[in-house]
């Protein structure tokens, strides 16, 4: 006779037979499987947003591809705004400012440090989130988070910092590179993308406070979402307000040199503005909100860990661009934190020093 086993619903089960995974435990799988295609959609528009930015201004991109996303969701989700939109206004408030500083932080950082020294720094919330979850829930995240936290900072150095110190670039080289010269402005560029990291990692933390707390439906989650873009697209197009003023060149300086009202810009990128403001914004960011309802903050930091992952494979897959086997270590490192991460646990989270469990 086959030995027994207690199942949660009193029925005995024989050991030989897998014991089915619980409801909420599906549903968190099925978030983080959500989460996960978000990180693969955002690694496949690298390709399309470096071609489409060589053209248009990052700015004016920026709010095109924000301002459709808000006005697809606001239609889609009209009725949960209409309904929920003074309980919503506030966490909306607080998740669009930390999108918008986070993108433009990082696009002003760009122009005075080296774009692998970005990537990296960049990668950097992922070890935010933990602390800021502690903060906001007053609870240490699981063991195995922090350990997939480390595999994933370490996968990040071999991603992004080995490579660039193997070069070792001559000055003049570092300079056609990217790498302003003098230290000076590096390290302004590297404060102001760290600060992108860090509002990057708030980003995280306050969508995944926000979502399990303040909405209880799909079509709230769908709110919520709109309203943070619709703020983030009011920051872009305030940016863009102030660029067209200066020097009296007026709106001709937020698009392509030569560009007329017929044709502002190309074909192909009206396609990308299109295909990311809808799938990579939109799409993306709805996602986040509704997964985050049942996954933990830290889960999210590590799932999107893996985008500059899925950005060299898109690389490599349509440009030809290629790895070097530090680089293909490091992408090795972040998908193993993030696997470590989803270990089933036991259950046991230790409380943050002066926390209450929560």
């Amino acid at each position: 006779m086959l030995d027994q086993r207690k199942s949660p619903l009193g029925s005995e089960l024989p050991l030989d037979r897998p014991v089915p995974i619980s409801a909420p435990a599906q549903r968190r799988l099925l978030a983080d499987g959500a989460l996960l295609l978000t990180a693969v959609v955002w690694g496949s528009t690298f390709v399309i947003v470096k071609a489409a930015v060589a053209e248009l201004p990052l700015m004016t991109f920026l709010a095109l591809r924000f301002t459709l996303a808000f006005a697809t969701l606001a239609i889609v989700f009209r009725r949960d705004l209409a309904a929920n939109w003074r309980r919503l206004t506030g966490p909306g408030l607080v998740m669009g400012l930390c999108l918008f500083a986070g993108f433009a932080l990082q696009t002003t950082g760009l122009q005075f440090t080296q774009a692998s020294r970005a990537g990296f720094i960049t990668g950097l919330s992922v070890v935010f989130v933990p602390v800021l979850e502690a903060a906001i829930t007053r609870k240490w995240p699981p063991t195995r988070a922090f350990a997939g936290v480390t595999l994933a900072l370490a996968g990040l150095v071999l991603l992004f910092i080995v490579p660039a110190l193997a070069q070792a670039v001559t000055p003049v080289e570092a300079l056609q590179s990217g790498a302003v010269a003098g230290p000076t402005g590096r390290l302004l560029g590297d404060l102001l993308v760290l600060a992108c990291a860090l509002a990057f990692g708030c980003h995280i933390a306050s969508t995944g406070h926000y979502a399990s707390t303040r909405t209880r439906t799909y079509g709230e989650a769908g709110a919520l979402a709109a309203v943070q873009l619709g703020v983030a697209a009011l920051g872009y197009l305030a940016i863009c307000a102030v660029q067209s003023t200066r020097g009296g060149a007026g709106i001709a300086t937020l698009l392509p040199d030569g560009a007329t009202w017929a044709h502002p810009f190309s074909l192909g990128t009206a396609a990308a503005i299109v295909m990311t403001g809808l799938l990579a914004t939109a799409g993306a960011f709805l996602t986040q909100t509704a997964a985050q309802r049942l996954t933990p903050p830290t889960h999210t930091a590590l799932i999107f860990a893996t985008e500059p992952v899925f950005a060299a494979f898109f690389g490599w897959l349509a440009l030809g661009e290629r790895l070097g086997p530090w680089s293909l270590g490091g992408c090795l490192l972040i998908l193993a934190g993030m696997l470590v991460a989803e270990l089933p646990g036991r259950g046991t989270e230790k409380p943050a020093a002066g926390m209450r469990p929560s």
